[in-house]
């Protein structure tokens, strides 16, 4: 596994369609490639997110680990939207909104995200191109 304290994981449900949406949508926005990416589902995930008391059965948060921090749900997304490169930044003045009202947000999308988006079988695989950004 190629983990570094020092960079950026988000960590993702590998099966869902809007997660893995999300995903691509960083990888497009990201060019510097400041972000690593697991799914929850895999190995690697669970090694990493153990030290946090994570529980490794909670597919709908996104988790965010940097600094020898994790961020999760809301606190996530927003920060991970002020590292984009391009307006997405903006993003950043829902922050304004007390995390209990953003995590609210979040997951009522996250309770109905199979529904309204789907899932697939298997977790993504990414493609040859974009595995140095991919660890497990």
């Amino acid at each position: 596994m190629d983990y570094s304290p020092g960079a950026s994981y988000i960590f993702f449900d590998g099966v869902c369609n809007l997660c893995n949406g999300f995903v691509q949508f960083v990888i497009n926005h990201d060019k510097k490639a400041r972000f690593k990416f697991a799914s929850l589902q895999s190995e690697a995930a669970q090694n990493i997110l153990l030290p946090f008391h994570f529980p490794l059965e909670e597919l709908k948060t996104i988790a965010l680990v940097e600094n020898g921090k994790i961020y999760l749900r809301s606190k996530a997304v927003l920060r991970i939207a002020k590292r984009l490169d391009g307006a997405w930044k903006i993003f950043v003045v829902f922050s304004i909104f007390p995390t209990f009202i953003s995590d609210a947000v979040y997951n009522l999308v996250s309770k109905y995200r199979y529904k309204i988006f789907g899932k697939k079988d298997s977790c993504m695989v990414p493609t040859p191109e974009l595995k140095s950004r991919f660890i497990g």
